[in-house]
């Protein structure tokens, strides 16, 4: 915890300068802490000149890293097809695994999906730890949460990953409160230090304007949610041996607290950005709803999907599961087109990947063009129409 030491504050505000998250306010010559904003980082501990705020640490209960072995992966599935994000994650595990001379094993959680678990061998997995519970047939946060903190109390692994989706993000970060450790969120890059036995997990940090590299050193296991289409998975092999391990978790006494009623699927026909070999993104410089029909008509003209800046989609333009970058998804196309898009950091940060990427912006000076491999210099309404013509010329 951290403390203010009314004795000695002088009310200088060389604290408030200090603090990146606008935790800190001086009031009657007085230094005041927002607790809700606080993330006890200590700047302001290095930047007061007077003593005035301490850091309270609690003691860290010591544990044996020795006790703590293996990668884990979340092999998450619905309907019985595994998310892509897991093939990804089978990938960078099998390395990490590899590296820690340790075994990869994948955790499948659901009900009458026994077949995935071949899948999952094929793609890197040397076991595939399996709950096969009618209540986990759709997915309940709680329910997930309570079956992966069971396992993991067991089995006790080293490292833990899933992917930055709506069903990660929802539910691991109440496994990480349930087995008391550490969880670093959408991370874009992971390594493994021999050394001090850490995983390096980097992430985007401040909006997207630094690089942010987090390590758990004090607890097990390290648990990291990975961003879709940042890793590289495996190529198959069926010839792969490896064991299923079945398992039964106690969800006796339990009172749930949601209910599953059914899943609506969105009502669109436009393709999903994270699965396209093509991408067509428009920004705010379409100028209005109407003009993002031209960026749909391209993408349909070159079986690509059409993607958006977050200023589109908070327009209300297109829908949030078409918006790339930090605050949206993360994809990586053969070939991205930018139309009418700034480049804002946040959104590089979701579409850097790509192979190739196009802008078209009528500002010369737009950051989309650092990072694109082609820059059009235009009016996007003049360029567009035509692009589109010739498209579907070429294509007939």
């Amino acid at each position: 915890m951290i403390e203010i030491i009314n004795e000695k504050c002088v009310g200088c505000g060389a604290c408030i300068k200090a603090c990146a998250y606008d935790a800190l306010k001086v009031t009657d010559k007085l230094a005041a802490i927002d607790i809700d904003k606080c993330t006890v980082c200590g700047a302001c501990v290095e930047a007061c000149p007077f003593d005035a705020i301490i850091l309270r640490r609690m003691a860290v209960e010591a544990i044996n890293k020795d006790d703590y072995q293996g990668v884990w992966v979340f092999a998450e599935q619905k309907e019985g097809i595994l998310a892509p994000v897991v093939l990804e994650l089978l990938g960078k595990g099998r390395e990490l695994a590899d590296q820690m001379d340790a075994e990869l094993s994948a955790i499948l959680l659901g009900s009458e999906i026994e077949h995935l678990t071949a899948e999952l061998i094929a793609f890197g997995a040397d076991q595939v730890i399996y709950v096969n519970d009618p209540t986990l047939k759709h997915f309940r946060d709680e329910r997930y949460a309570k079956a992966f903190s069971q396992l993991a109390l067991k089995y006790k692994p080293s490292i833990v990953l899933a992917g930055a989706t709506v069903t990660g993000r929802s539910f691991i970060p109440r496994v990480a409160i349930q087995i008391h450790t550490g969880l670093t969120a959408d991370c874009t890059g992971l390594e493994y230090d021999a050394e001090s036995r850490n995983l390096w997990q980097t992430r985007p940090a401040f909006g997207g304007n630094i690089m942010a590299t987090i390590v758990t050193p004090n607890h097990r296991p390290q648990m990291a949610t990975v961003r879709h289409k940042v890793m590289d998975p495996l190529p198959r092999d069926d010839d792969r041996n490896g064991i299923v391990v079945l398992e039964q978790v106690n969800f006796e006494f339990d009172t749930d607290q949601t209910q599953w009623l059914g899943f609506e699927k969105e009502k669109t026909n436009l393709i999903n950005i994270t699965e396209a070999n093509i991408i067509v993104a428009g920004g705010r410089g379409l100028k209005e709803a109407k003009n993002f029909a031209m960026i749909e008509e391209l993408a349909a003209a070159l079986d690509g999907a059409a993607g958006a800046s977050r200023a589109a989609v908070d327009a209300e333009w297109i829908p949030y599961s078409h918006q790339v970058g930090q605050t949206g998804k993360t994809v990586k196309p053969n070939i991205y087109i930018s139309v009418g898009i700034s480049g804002a950091i946040q959104h590089i940060a979701g579409m850097s990947s790509s192979d190739y990427t196009i802008a078209i912006n009528k500002d010369a000076d737009a950051p989309i063009f650092k990072v694109a491999d082609l820059g059009v210099v235009g009016d996007l309404f003049e360029i567009l129409p035509k692009l589109i013509k010739r498209v579907k010329e070429i294509r007939r």
